[in-house]
């Protein structure tokens, strides 16, 4: 009787060690992917290094010239705009608000935090042929 017990004792385990080794190997992409993350903040500052409330942020990661998404947020009373964890890659950044020129520009993230800053200048006066 003692036998039969520790036999099947012994089967669960290999079957546990069958599990475990199983969910190793499916948890070894999951920590490959981490590595290509990145936790992207932007901030956004005006020309007397004041943050700027409120201007809307888009960010668009790129795989060559292809737009893959887009994320639209508001930066906050600080002028920070965080972003969810994205793959590293090329980014599109544009910054619009409101008393400030559109700032947009491509950048290359590789690292696994980044915080990009942005200065906005204030609006330039309209050119016309017309005087």
């Amino acid at each position: 009787m003692a036998a039969k017990k520790s036999a099947v004792f012994f089967a669960s385990f290999a079957s546990w060690r069958e599990i475990f080794c199983l969910l190793l190997l499916c948890s070894a992409p999951l920590v490959q992917a981490k590595k290509n993350e990145t936790k992207l903040t932007i901030q956004v500052f005006n020309q007397n290094n004041e943050p700027v409330n409120q201007a809307a942020v888009i960010v668009k990661p790129m795989k060559g010239k292809k737009v893959l998404r887009s994320y639209e947020l508001r930066t906050s009373q600080q002028g920070t705009a965080p972003l969810p964890p994205m793959h590293t890659g090329t980014f599109l950044v544009q910054v619009i608000a409101k008393g400030y020129q559109t700032h947009g520009e491509k950048y290359t993230v590789t690292e696994p935090e980044k915080t990009i800053e942005i200065r906005l200048k204030p609006p330039q006066e309209q050119f016309s042929v017309h005087k």
